[in-house]
């Protein structure tokens, strides 16, 4: 586990990025859940914590491709293929991200130490 951040340092529809390899990024949605999902949209290096949460959405900063926290599938081009999601779990007041094993899915021209 990783520890992210305290709770009471991520309000309601912000975000906190981690800096690992490849970059994770922290939500904490309107209705009170935390999701966490690879920070590098799959379409082009942009970093996800820097753009628009609405929902259970993320709109990437750079060319507006959307993905859903829950699952990490693409609901908007020009992204198409998923973001990593990770586990989440809140103990003692602080974040930790439970990061995925499998390969994450980043834009042409990036490359991660684990990839």
């Amino acid at each position: 586990m990783i520890p992210a951040c305290p709770l009471a340092s991520l309000p309601p529809g912000e975000a906190h990025r981690l800096d690992v390899d490849p970059p994770i990024a922290v939500f904490h949605t309107e209705d009170g859940e935390i999701y966490a999902v690879d920070d590098t949209c799959t379409h082009q290096d942009a970093s996800l914590a820097d753009g628009w949460l609405e929902g259970c959405e993320i709109e990437c900063p750079l060319h507006s491709s959307s993905f859903d926290l829950r699952t990490g599938r693409p609901s908007s081009p020009p992204a198409k293929l998923p973001l990593r999601t990770h586990r989440v779990v809140v103990e003692d007041g602080t974040v930790y991200v439970i990061p995925s094993e499998e390969p994450p899915n980043l834009p042409p021209g990036v490359r991660a130490s684990t990839a």
